[in-house]
């Protein structure tokens, strides 16, 4: 009878936590709404100093947020998080420091002569409430990023980390509430129950990073309280090797440095490359010479990150082997293997592969790899990956690789994505100063620098009418005067 009980106690067990996190959720954002209400002005002197102490969390605790994220992952050193994390994350809350005054002004609009002598202005406001979905890859870069842009705008914030990574949720939640009182600043932990409840609170944005598939769920819960979202997702951002690339190691480097970085699992990876016919050998040859050179072993290596779980190492698997069972050429592009794997986490650090010869609707050509596989793709013509590209989703990201100004040009016209770095990989989310987002199912609005900053903010269109207007001659009866009064109107626009 024990037995039988035991089961359904658990269950109820589990209810019962799910819903007192989910009371404690909404009453913090509950706090929050109301803290915004009361507190609509922000003035920069206060946005300035929570924009500080954000700065201040990461910067006195990067050694124990790099820890926590090597914890989760099992392999990932400190310096790999240091760059793939902290670069971006320096660089934009620099940038936010830098810029924030100026942003923050309200900006003059141009008044037409019909309507002077009126003014107009534009008033940057907060929006209220901001919740921020973050997800496993880059637990630090894309969680303190936004929240240090949304608060730069004045609003206050809500965190729900990733439950993949819950060592560095725990920490951040415990430095958040360090730094941050809760009606500023708060993280709220839990499962797929709490991602949901989060989901469906009704923000005055809701910023999610993450896959396609959970993003739609997500646009779907903020529809029904028409909350607005930032989707950052990823898809299957194509890498082309024009024919008038004639360096072909350089890359090959770029494209594994871009590849590899933190084994795969970025959403703005080459997820595969599109090869002029005749140079496969020629590629997978300097390809295999510059990861040896990049990574002289792949076991244990700090510098090489292990699959975050067993869920997404058993996954990369199963692509390679499907498109193995198809008829396609695997070839292991690793180093020489240097020692065994000691540990579960090192089992799940998985070698460089290409990929070539994929049958037709594999898994590897139609889903995001996220990992350190790459399929190769050969072509005779621009054309034909022009039209290979534009008949798929629209990806994140786009890399070209070549000499000819004239490639270059027709292809960054005649496709869409959402951001694009020639002769390299993964440099323009690096630029503080250009938008980052996505387009169609890769994700929607952008952020980092001043569009981020605009993304988490109203702005608020205000008309100073003059005592001297002459605005009462436009108004009825619509007679001789209103027809002499269009018609000036006319001339003057």
């Amino acid at each position: 009878m024990i037995d039988e009980l035991e089961p359904h106690m658990q269950e109820t067990s589990s209810s019962m936590i799910a819903v007192a996190a989910t009371s404690g959720l909404t009453g913090l954002f509950s706090a929050q709404r109301v803290a915004a209400s009361r507190h609509m002005d922000v003035p920069l002197s206060e946005r300035s100093g929570r924009l500080r102490r954000i700065a201040a969390l990461w910067n006195d605790n990067r050694a124990a947020l790099a820890d926590a994220v090597a914890a989760d992952f099992g392999v990932r050193g400190q310096r790999l998080t240091q760059l793939a994390d902290g670069l971006v994350l320096d660089g934009l809350l620099a940038e936010l420091r830098r810029k924030l005054p100026l942003w923050s002004e309200p900006k003059r609009a141009r008044t037409p002569l019909y309507l002077r002598p009126g003014r107009a202005c534009i008033q940057r406001q907060p929006l209220g409430v901001v919740g921020i979905m973050s997800p496993w890859n880059y637990p630090l870069q894309l969680t303190l990023g936004p929240a240090a842009t949304a608060l730069a705008a004045g609003n206050r914030v809500l965190l729900k980390p990733s439950e993949q990574t819950p060592q560095t949720a725990e920490l951040l939640a415990t430095l958040v509430a360090r730094y941050f009182e809760p009606a500023e600043l708060a993280v709220v932990n839990g499962g797929a129950d709490i991602a949901a409840a989060f989901a469906e609170l009704p923000f005055d944005h809701l910023f999610f990073t993450g896959s396609t598939a959970v993003g739609r769920k997500v646009a779907q819960a903020a529809a029904r309280n028409l909350t607005p979202v930032t989707l950052e997702l990823g898809g299957k951002s194509p890498c082309i090797i024009d024919r008038s690339c004639s360096n072909l190691d350089d890359a090959a480097r770029r494209i594994a440095v871009g590849k590899l970085l933190n084994a795969g699992q970025t959403c703005i990876a080459p997820d595969y490359l599109l090869l002029p016919r005749g140079r496969e050998e020629a590629f997978s040859e300097a390809y295999q010479r510059e990861i040896s050179r990049l990574y002289p072993e792949v076991v244990g290596n700090r510098d090489y990150a292990a699959m975050v779980g067993p869920r997404q190492y058993a996954r990369q698997l199963e692509l390679v082997e499907e498109a193995r069972a198809g008829g396609a050429r695997v070839d292991d592009v690793g180093p020489p293997a240097m020692g065994r794997p000691q540990t579960d986490a090192e089992r799940r650090q998985i070698r460089p592969q290409l990929v070539f010869d994929l049958p037709a609707g594999c898994r590897l050509l139609e889903e995001e790899i996220f990992g350190p596989v790459l399929p190769v793709l050969t072509y005779d013509a621009l054309d034909t990956v022009i039209a290979y590209i534009n008949a798929r989703a629209r990806p994140l990201a786009l890399y070209w690789f070549g000499s000819d100004a004239t490639s270059r040009d027709r292809v960054l016209r005649e496709t869409v994505s959402g951001g694009v770095t020639v002769n390299d990989t993964l440099m323009h989310v690096a630029h503080p100063a250009l938008p980052f987002g996505g387009v169609g199912a890769s994700g929607m609005g952008a952020w980092h620098g001043e569009a981020g900053f605009l993304r988490f903010t109203h702005q608020k269109s205000v008309f100073l009418q003059s005592p001297a207007a002459l605005g009462g001659l436009l108004d009825p009866p619509y007679g001789r005067r209103f027809r002499r009064m269009m018609a000036l109107i006319r001339h003057l626009l």
